[in-house]
C-alpha cells in the first residue's frame, strides 16, 4: 500500500492528509521562533519570552518528529519498491516484506503525532480542576458510591503527582457523601479529567439490603476548568454574602468560628458554598474560585449549544443527562457508553487506575477532532 501522507481511521473510513505542508510550516515558524529566542530585546518582555520559550519546546518536539515521519515515509516507499522488485520467495524480497510491516506502523504512529499539532489547544487544558460529585437516584447507596468515586479520583490525583484540595462536602450518614467539591491542581489536570463529567451508574449489592438484589444508582460528576478573573465579570453588587458556623466533623476550631461562607449570585441563581478552610476569607476566596468556574461552564454551554448538531457525535461533551459510564460489581464490569469501552478490572478503576478508560477518550476525540479537520 502507497501512502501518500498521514491516515488514521474513522468510524470504518480512512482519511488521508498529506502533511508534508504542515511539516515544512511547522519548520519555518521553528526557526523565527528559534531566531526571536536569540534576539536579546526579546528577553525585555518577560511574558513574551515565555510564550516564546513554550512554542520552541513545542515546535522543536513538531519537527523531530515530523522529520522521522519524512524519513520512515521515504524508507517504507523504498521497501514497498524493492519488495515488488524481487522474487517471490526471495531473501531480499522477504527481508523488504518485514521492514515495510514494520515501518507501517512506525509511520502511523509518527503521523498522528503530527497531526495532534494540526489542532488547536484547548487553553483551559493547562488549568486546575474543580470537581464536583453530586449523590443522584438510589438514596444512601448513591451517597456511599459518591465517596468511592472521590476515592477513586483522590487516588488518581496522587499517582499523577497532582494535589486535592477539598472545597466543601455534605456527609452522609452512613460514611458517603450527598454532595463533594474539591480542587485539583498540577500538570494537565483539564486535559485528562474533562471526560468525566456526565452521569456515573454502579449496579451492585448494597450493604443496607439483606435480600441481596442488585440495586442501580447513579452519581453526577462535575468537572470545570479554574475561571480566571478575566474570563468572568462578576459585579460586587450582583451578590449576597452571608457567613455562618461550619457544620460537622472538624474539630473545635472549626465548629466555633463563623468560617463557612455562603454566596449567592443574584443574575444566576447560583448557591455557592466554602467551608472547608477555617480561615474565612480562604472559604470566600475558594468560593468565588467555585462560583466562576460555574458561571464559565454556564457561558460555555450555552455558545456549545448553538452547535448542538456538530457536538453529538463528540466525545465529553459534558451534559449532565448523559449516562457516560456503569460500573458493574457483579460482573466486575466497567462499560464506557461513549465508546463502548468495556474493562473487567473494576476494583482496580475504583482504586485510582483510569489512565486505561482516560486514553481512549482521548483517542477518540482525537480522531473526531482529525476527521472534522479533514471534511
Amino acid at each position: 500500500m502507497n501512502h501518500s501522507g498521514g491516515f488514521f481511521f474513522y468510524q470504518g473510513r480512512v482519511f488521508q492528509m498529506d502533511l508534508r505542508p504542515h511539516i515544512e510550516k511547522f519548520q519555518r515558524r521553528f526557526t523565527e521562533v528559534e531566531a526571536a529566542l536569540s534576539d536579546p530585546h526579546t528577553f525585555e518582555n518577560p511574558q513574551r519570552a515565555q510564550e516564546l520559550s513554550r512554542e520552541y519546546a513545542s515546535l522543536k518536539t513538531l519537527t523531530t518528529t515530523g522529520t522521522a515521519y519524512l524519513k520512515a515515509l521515504d524508507d517504507l516507499r523504498e521497501n514497498q519498491e524493492l519488495a515488488r522488485s524481487e522474487p517471490a520467495g526471495s531473501e531480499l524480497g522477504l527481508m523488504a516484506l518485514e521492514e515495510v510491516g514494520r515501518l507501517e506502523q512506525q509511520e502511523q504512529r509518527l503521523a498522528l503525532e503530527v497531526q495532534k499539532g494540526l489542532l488547536p489547544a484547548d487553553p483551559a487544558d493547562s488549568r486546575n480542576t474543580i470537581v464536583e460529585i453530586r449523590a443522584g437516584a438510589g438514596g444512601q447507596e448513591s451517597a456511599l458510591f459518591s465517596a468511592d468515586l472521590y476515592r477513586m479520583y483522590t487516588r488518581y490525583a496522587e499517582g499523577r503527582g497532582w494535589k486535592v484540595e477539598n472545597l466543601d462536602s455534605s456527609p452522609s450518614d452512613l460514611g458517603g457523601y450527598r454532595e463533594i467539591v474539591f480542587e485539583i491542581t498540577g500538570t494537565d489536570v483539564y486535559k485528562r479529567l474533562k471526560y468525566e463529567s456526565g452521569v456515573h451508574r454502579v449496579q451492585r449489592v448494597p450493604a443496607t439490603e439483606a435480600q441481596g438484589r442488585i440495586h442501580t444508582s447513579t452519581c453526577t460528576v462535575a468537572v470545570l476548568p479554574e475561571a480566571e478573573e478575566v474570563d468572568i465579570d462578576i459585579r460586587p453588587e450582583d451578590l449576597d454574602i452571608t457567613v455562618c458556623r461550619a457544620s460537622g466533623p472538624g474539630g473545635q476550631g472549626v465548629n466555633t468560628t463563623d468560617s463557612a461562607v455562603q454566596i449567592i449570585h443574584k443574575p444566576s441563581g447560583l448557591i455557592v458554598r466554602c467551608a472547608d478552610q477555617r480561615s474565612q476569607q480562604k472559604n470566600k476566596a475558594r468560593a468565588m474560585t467555585v462560583l466562576r468556574s460555574r458561571l464559565l461552564e454556564r457561558k460555555v454551554a450555552e455558545e456549545n449549544a448553538r452547535y448542538a448538531a456538530q457536538r453529538k457525535a463528540q466525545v465529553g461533551t459534558g451534559e449532565r443527562n448523559e449516562r457516560i459510564r456503569t460500573y458493574n460489581f457483579p460482573q466486575n464490569r466497567v462499560t464506557d457508553h461513549r465508546i463502548e469501552l468495556t474493562l473487567y478490572n473494576l476494583p482496580v478503576v475504583l482504586e485510582g487506575a483510569i489512565d486505561d478508560v482516560i486514553e481512549p477518550l482521548i483517542a477518540d476525540d482525537l480522531e473526531q477532532r482529525l476527521a472534522a479537520l479533514k471534511l
